[in-house]
C-alpha cells in the first residue's frame, strides 16, 4: 500500500512530502510537514543566507529525540533541481557535497528529515575561499546569552576598528553568532588566523569576560571565543535553520538594536515565520559591501611577533565513558 504523502507547493515546484504527520519536535507535535511548511516560509532569506553554498545536512528520521546522522553528498533519487559542487577536506581528500540553490531545495531536504543545515563559509563556486569570517561566542557553564550580549557589542567594535561591518544572530541555543562579510580572497587558514586576531583583542578589552582557552577547564565563567568554528571542516547552524532542540528554536538574524534583552527561546519554527514577515530579514544586504581581513591579519602577524602563535586545533581524543557526542576537549583526558 502506497505511504501517506502529500503535495507542498513551493514557487513553481511541487514538493512531494512523505510521512507528512511524522512527529520530528515531539513536545510541541511539530511535524514533517510543519517544517516543510516553515522552510517555504522563510525559504527567500533562508536561500540568501545559505544558498550557494556546500552545506551538510543533519537528518534526524526518528525525530530530535532520536538518533541523527549528516548527509553531504545528494542520495540517490535527489530531484533535478539539487546540484552537488566537489569540495576539499582537511585531509586533501575531495568530495562532493550538497549545494541548495533555491527554496524548493530547502523542503525537500526537510522531506529527508533535515532539522539542522550547516553551509560553508565559502560559496560553491569558490569553496577553498571563505566569503565570511564567522566568530562563535559560546557561554561557559556559570554564564547565559544575557553575558553574551555585551561581548558582542564589544566584538562589533572590534571588527569596526579592523575595517569589517558585523553581523549578529542568535545560535539556537545559548550563544550568539557574529558574522562578517569579507572578499573571498584568503584561503581558511588565513581567515582563521583572523578570527584568531579577533578574539585576542576582544579577550584584551574584556579580560574578564572573554576567554579564548581552547581547554575547557581554564575558561572559567565567561564567554568562549571559539576561533576553530573558522575551520574548512566545521560548520554552524545557518540562518533561519532550525535547531534539534525540544523547544525548535531558530538561529536567528537579529538587528544590532535588538540584542540588548534577546530571548532566544523566543524565535521558533513557529514564531519565526510572522517574525520575518514583520521585521524583514535583517541579513538581507549583508554581502552589498564585503571588507578584507588584511588589517586582522597584521594583527596577527604583530602577535606572532610578540610570541602568540597558533591556537589549538581540535585534538582527536576518544570519547570517554558516558560523554555525550561532540563534547569539546579536556586537557585532563589520559591518551591511549
Amino acid at each position: 500500500m502506497a505511504s501517506e504523502a502529500t503535495m507542498l507547493q513551493v514557487d513553481d515546484r511541487e514538493v512531494r512530502i512523505s510521512s507528512p504527520g511524522r512527529v520530528l519536535w515531539p513536545d510541541l507535535g511539530i511535524t514533517k510537514l510543519d517544517l516543510a511548511r516553515y522552510l517555504a516560509t522563510v525559504g527567500d532569506a533562508f536561500v540568501r543566507a545559505n544558498g550557494g553554498r556546500p552545506v551538510s545536512l543533519q537528518r534526524f528520521p526518528a525525530g530530535v529525540d532520536g538518533d541523527d546522522y549528516f548527509s553531504k553528498n545528494p542520495p540517490k533519487g535527489a530531484p533535478e533541481f539539487v546540484r552537488s559542487v566537489e569540495v576539499t577536506y582537511p585531509s586533501g581528500r575531495s568530495h562532493p557535497q550538497l549545494v541548495i540553490d533555491e527554496p524548493a531545495a530547502a523542503v525537500w531536504a526537510a522531506q529527508m528529515n533535515t532539522v539542522v543545515f550547516h553551509p560553508w563559509a565559502s560559496r560553491a563556486d569558490a569553496s577553498d575561499l571563505p566569503d565570511q569570517l564567522r566568530i562563535d561566542l559560546d557561554p561557559q557553564p556559570g554564564t547565559d546569552v544575557d553575558d553574551a550580549v555585551p561581548v558582542a557589542h564589544e566584538l562589533r567594535r572590534v571588527l569596526a576598528d579592523a575595517g569589517l561591518a558585523a553581523f549578529v544572530k542568535t545560535s539556537g541555543n545559548r550563544g550568539l553568532h557574529v558574522f562578517a562579510p569579507i572578499e573571498p580572497t584568503r584561503e581558511f587558514l588565513d581567515v582563521r588566523h583572523a578570527v584568531i586576531a579577533a578574539a585576542r583583542e576582544l579577550e584584551r578589552r574584556l579580560p574578564e569576560t572573554v576567554t579564548t582557552n581552547w581547554w575547557k577547564e581554564e575558561r572559567g565563567q565567561r564567554i568562549f571565543v571559539d576561533y576553530n568554528q573558522a575551520n574548512r571542516d566545521r560548520t554552524m547552524a545557518g540562518a533561519w535553520s532550525p535547531r534539534a532542540l525540544a523547544a525548535a528554536s531558530v538561529s536567528t538574524p537579529l538587528d544590532w538594536s535588538e540584542l540588548d534583552g534577546v530571548d532566544p527561546s523566543a524565535f521558533t519554527v513557529l514564531t519565526v515565520p510572522d517574525r520575518l514577515a514583520a521585521t524583514g530579514d535583517p541579513w538581507e544586504r549583508m554581502h552589498d559591501e564585503p571588507g578584507t581581513v588584511d588589517e586582522l591579519l597584521s594583527w596577527w602577524e604583530r602577535d606572532v611577533e610578540a610570541g602568540l602563535g597558533e591556537l589549538p586545533f581540535p585534538p582527536d581524543f576518544p570519547k570517554m565513558p558516558g560523554e555525550p557526542p561532540r563534547v569539546q576537549p579536556s586537557r585532563a583526558r589520559k591518551q591511549p
